[in-house]
């Protein structure tokens, strides 16, 4: 089933890209990732919003811990009250991570088998291996290429620095109170967490530019070396599809 439903389409369809006259394996793989992420589009979509909500009802949420806090019970009552107000279902990001990790997974394989070449067995009857060049724009893709596993980082930087998680608790962090008190009217007080967030926040929008590099650059290569530089286009578009989306979704959904 996963062959022939996932695999199969989305390898057929790379190399259907590839044999277009003009295209070479560089621009297939960019335009072949914008499809994919158009297709899905929808689900990732759900899933920043349900990310969105989460974020916007945090600072109640932190308040409802603290308030709470030696009485459990309560608090999850609250906390279900307050996630059905605000109609946020918290475990559907989750699902729709389960929904796209076959495909994810399919990807990868897909970039794996393409290079250095398209095996016959399996195509569908009605596409033809191409005979396209193993570039971008002229630039040789066969193997690592340190200027792509470069552009990769900067790109995972750009998307981190400017996400709504990112967005979302800078302006967290800005409007949390100090000291919160809670329901025997005990002063408790409340940014700690804050400021942990905010502190993960900023030390992996630093770690993950530098692990985008390390695996497209020396990770997969290691394993895979004539697909590295096919993974760091995939990653690097992926990326700023991601950044435009997570744009867009600000502009149109977040009210600050």
């Amino acid at each position: 089933m996963y062959n022939q439903f996932i695999f199969l389409p989305l390898y057929n369809s790379l190399v259907f890209l590839m044999g277009i006259p003009g295209i070479d394996v560089g621009l297939a793989v960019i335009l072949f990732t914008i499809i994919v992420r158009l297709i899905l589009f929808p689900l990732s979509k759900s899933a920043l919003l349900t990310q969105v909500r989460m974020k916007q009802v945090e600072p109640e949420l932190n308040k409802i811990k603290v308030q709470y806090a030696n009485d459990k019970q309560t608090q999850a009552k609250k906390m279900m009250e307050l996630y059905k107000t605000h109609k946020v279902k918290p475990f559907s990001g989750v699902l729709l991570l389960f929904i796209q990790l076959p495909i994810l997974l399919a990807l990868i394989s897909v970039f794996y088998k393409i290079i250095p070449n398209v095996e016959p067995t399996l195509l569908y009857s009605f596409i033809h291996a191409p005979a396209a060049s193993t570039t971008l724009l002229g630039i040789n893709i066969l193997g690592k290429s340190l200027i792509l596993s470069l552009l990769t980082g900067v790109i995972q930087f750009l998307q981190l620095h400017y996400s709504l998680a990112s967005h979302q608790q800078r302006h967290i962090a800005k409007n949390t109170p100090l000291v919160m008190k809670d329901v025997s009217g005990k002063t408790l007080t409340g940014p700690a967490k804050v400021d942990f967030a905010t502190s993960m926040n900023n030390q992996m929008k630093y770690l993950m530019p530098f692990l985008a590099f390390a695996s497209t650059y020396w990770i997969i290569p290691s394993r895979f070396p004539q697909a590295a530089s096919i993974i760091a286009i995939y990653w690097s578009v992926s990326t700023l599809f991601t950044l435009g989306q997570e744009l867009y979704i600000r502009k149109r959904h977040i009210k600050f």
